[in-house]
């Protein structure tokens, strides 16, 4: 009897010391949290707005990067692809842009990796009559050489054969690559 009685008593300590372990060390252990990527892999809750945020530990809240795309809306919308995708080289980006976005129904789209380099040029192609106020679809086929980095940009530039820096714009599109 004393000998079940000391295995009880040594087992239960053990029991004890792993629920305390499990207790101080893991519930609340804090995952390190600084971006909104880092905030929805952990399991933080993500509304469903535009752009899409997440509530991390103690309420801070990360916003999803979309880049400009909400400030550029009414000049040049695009439909794939969209902030956060993955990208692989080539691929296709379609959308629609105001007839002053183009010239000669054409505008470059960039794309960069995540330190500004540029990694390769397409050339946005009007698809119906450019020369107009209204939008008007595009498309362009674009090529890039091997990243370096997992994320990048996708850039819309306005074609400005001027020259002159007040007439630039441009839209940026953040994106994975594969």
């Amino acid at each position: 009897m004393k000998k079940i009685f000391i295995i009880f008593a040594i087992t239960l300590a053990v029991l004890a010391a792993a629920y305390s372990y499990l207790y101080f060390f893991t519930e609340n252990f804090v995952a390190p949290v600084s971006s909104f990527e880092d905030c929805a892999r952990v399991g933080y809750p993500v509304q469903e707005s535009y752009p899409r945020r997440c509530v991390g530990p103690e309420g801070k809240t990360f916003t999803e990067d979309i880049g400009n795309t909400l400030e550029k809306a009414d000049l040049i919308r695009v439909a794939t692809p969209r902030p956060g995708d993955t990208v692989s080289s080539p691929f296709v980006a379609e959308g629609e842009a105001r007839g002053y976005w183009y010239f000669e129904a054409s505008f470059p789209v960039r794309v960069k990796d995540s330190a500004g380099n540029e990694l390769g040029v397409g050339i946005a192609q009007a698809q119906s009559e450019w020369m107009t106020t209204e939008f008007v679809p595009f498309k362009a086929e674009v090529s890039f050489r091997t990243p370096t980095t997992a994320t990048g940009t996708i850039v819309f530039e306005k074609d400005n054969p001027s020259g002159l820096p007040e007439h630039d714009d441009e839209l940026r599109v953040p994106v994975r690559f594969y």
